[in-house]
């Protein structure tokens, strides 16, 4: 039978048109005297308001959706998995070890489909519209039930997203409890944790110069309680990884900023945080989360390579690894490729927020990523890399703002699970076969010279190298192959 808010279909129906027809007659008697339509309209939809409460919403959130299983790559099932097989081994790893899904609450169970330019356009079947601490809690069932059906093990949330903020910091952190008490709760018996928690530091008014850059310094140890308590609760949740991602940690104007206060408040900040997580005993990986622009002008964590200088400058280099997002690296200037690498290289890659971009928009879009190529070079450098672990991948992208069934939240997380999944088939491939790799090693085989071996020990000054260039005359150039990689890259996409 089908129900609605918990209740048969008949049976609410009925209700709902009683309780209007009851509370339409009674506002009638009160508005009378009233010297309008439109304010006779407001008391009715008030009247409504207060006299019939919601239901607790009861059941499956997805009752039409049987969880996600794999059907291999010629099935055309837009609800099953044709290249993601979890228990598949690759390089000696499954496939869920090397990828760790994570689900992204915000986008998954607090996106609306709003955007700067238009109103919400979507309203999943549960929900009353309030920010309720009820309402809050019924989010978080339906996300527990959404991942288990996709049959992945993680999630991420940002504190205020789970929990409504209160009156006061002591209200917010109350609310989160009793969030949190669920959240443990619905995790017992499974294998479900976070991947990692983090606190919204962007969103209220406070922040709108910053939280740990603020000129404000109530703001700043505003933020730093926030912080506090956002990590002490992913810790209780059995979290893995706890993420800073700084969306007003920058400048609108150098007119207005001191450059050097704002860095240095910010590096005393993240010690600060280093301290506590060892404090309460968190073994999770604390995670910095490089982003150029949007919603400021310019941020301070710019790119990999930025947010690398700032830890090696504030001595954090030990204590935090780097969080990239895809559609970050693309605003920045870079490839995902570029940003992963760079990460790599320098020892910090921890976890990445799966998701893209559109060339065309040239903002921070959340996109889903689906371009298998770009899927191929990501698993490239996460092998490279050993894996992610305690990291993995977040879906930190959102449906499109016309997407609006409830459906269409499983098709895209399937699409993006399947187009990684691919990728890592493809970049096993690629990196057992060894053919880009060898190309890659003989464009610097005279660095494997005994004078090339001297040069990289940082044995070999300028006189002595000048004597070899006056011995061995014009350098022989060599081609780069450019075309050749991509072709051997292609062949394996």
């Amino acid at each position: 039978m089908e129900k609605v808010a918990g209740f048969p279909r008949a049976m609410h129906d009925t209700m709902t048109i009683k309780l209007g027809v009851t509370c339409f007659l009674g506002c009638l008697l009160i508005l009378v005297a009233t010297v309008s339509a439109e304010d006779a309209l407001i008391a009715d939809m008030t009247c409504r308001a207060e006299s019939f409460e919601k239901p607790i919403w009861e059941g499956e959130f997805f009752p039409n959706i049987s969880s996600i299983k794999y059907e291999g790559p010629s099935s055309r099932n837009p609800l099953a998995y044709r290249w993601y097989n979890a228990e598949e081994v690759i390089l000696g790893k499954k496939m869920k070890d090397w990828l760790r899904f994570s689900v992204a609450f915000w986008h998954s169970f607090r996106g609306d489909g709003g955007d700067p330019f238009g109103s919400p356009t979507r309203v999943w079947p549960w929900e009353d519209g309030s920010d309720s601490l009820e309402m809050a809690k019924i989010r978080m069932r339906a996300n527990f039930e959404f991942i288990k059906k996709l049959g992945v093990e993680y999630w991420c949330f940002h504190d205020r997203d789970i929990a409504p903020e209160g009156a006061s910091l002591q209200e917010s952190n109350q609310n989160l409890d009793a969030i949190i008490a669920l959240a443990k709760k619905l995790q017992e018996g499974t294998n479900i944790r976070p991947l990692w928690g983090t606190a919204q530091l962007f969103k209220h008014p406070r922040y709108m110069h910053g939280a740990a850059t603020s000129p404000d310094v109530k703001v700043y140890a505003y933020a730093a309680a926030q912080v506090k308590k956002a990590m002490e609760v992913t810790h209780e949740l059995g979290g893995e990884n706890y993420v800073f991602w700084g969306g007003r940690e920058g400048y609108q104007s150098l007119l207005n900023t001191d450059l050097k206060k704002e860095l240095d408040h910010m590096g005393t900040f993240f010690k600060a945080a280093a301290a506590y997580k060892k404090k309460i005993g968190f073994q999770g990986t604390l995670l910095l989360e490089p982003k150029p622009q949007e919603p400021t002008k310019h941020q301070y964590d710019w790119d990999a390579a930025t947010s690398i200088s700032f830890l090696q400058k504030y001595d954090l280099l030990g204590e935090y690894k780097l969080n990239i997002e895809c559609n970050h690296a693309t605003l920045a200037g870079h490839s995902c490729f570029h940003e992963l690498e760079v990460a790599r290289i320098n020892g910090v890659l921890g976890n990445i927020d799966a998701n893209t971009g559109d060339s065309q928009t040239g903002w921070d879009t959340d996109q889903f990523l689906t371009n298998v190529e770009e899927a191929t070079l990501v698993m490239l450098t996460v092998i490279k890399n050993g894996g992610l672990a305690p990291g993995g991948f977040n879906f930190d992208a959102k449906l499109r703002r016309e997407s609006i069934d409830v459906e269409d939240l499983f098709i895209a997380h399937i699409l993006g699970m399947d187009s990684l999944a691919r990728g890592l088939i493809n970049a096993a491939k690629l990196y057992t076969d060894g053919t880009l790799s060898d190309l890659v090693s003989n464009r610097y085989a005279s660095f494997d010279s005994t004078v090339g071996a001297d040069i990289e020990s940082g044995m070999v000054d300028f006189d002595t190298l000048e004597k070899y260039a006056f011995g061995w005359g014009e350098p022989t150039i060599t081609s780069g192959k450019q075309e050749l990689a991509e072709m051997i890259l292609h062949s394996y996409t």
